[in-house]
């Protein structure tokens, strides 16, 4: 088999990092042929961080900040957020996740994450969930990071209406896909309890 030249290589490795932000080194190793230290080598000569690095620079980067509901209410880590446009969000499996006899996650976890970053991703002090259009795509395992991309499509009916469809990724794999009509309040005032 013949090798790709270093600069080919490089090039190539930047453009699945830049169509990717959460790919894995193992991920690249597969795309590119070569080995996890020749990828850690030409990242490092490329001046990219590794993958922990790349998460947490994106998740402080200056992003909106969730208005529908408290943060330690979002399932996963909301690592970058447009309201009213898009937002993403990374869940791992844990053992807490999944069943104790197959290591597969419980399916409420993975639409949990979806739910809430499509709620998330709502720019109003109030949005629920009126219908979600779900389809599971394939079981998901302990250890694996959902990568969910929400999209607002559109914003109907004076604005109490909102179609976000949605898409849960592991690598470059897609899980988990969904459709969610999100009510919002438009603006209506918090009634609060005295």
């Amino acid at each position: 088999m013949e090798r790709m030249p270093k600069r080919q290589r490089h090039q190539q490795l930047a453009q699945y990092i830049d169509d990717n932000p959460f790919i894995t080194d193992r991920e690249l190793t597969r795309l590119l042929k070569v080995s996890i230290q020749t990828i850690r080598l030409d990242r490092m000569e490329l001046g990219i961080p590794e993958l922990r690095e790349r998460m947490k620079l994106m998740a402080e980067r200056s992003y909106d900040s969730v208005r529908s509901l408290p943060l330690h209410e979002v399932i996963g880590e909301i690592v970058d957020l447009e309201l009213d446009k898009s937002g993403i969000s990374i869940f791992e499996i844990t053992e807490e996740h999944v069943f104790s006899r197959t290591n597969i996650a419980r399916g409420h976890h993975v639409f949990a994450q979806a739910n809430s970053l499509a709620v998330a991703v709502i720019d109003d002090a109030i949005a629920l969930t009126v219908t979600a259009d779900i389809r599971f795509i394939r079981p998901v395992k302990l250890g694996e990071k959902c990568i969910a991309k929400a999209y607002v499509r559109s914003i109907s009916g004076e604005r109490s209406k909102s179609k976000v469809e949605l898409f849960t990724y592991v690598g470059d794999e897609m899980v988990f896909q969904g459709n969610f009509v999100i009510y919002r309040s438009t603006g209506e005032q918090i009634l609060e309890e005295e």
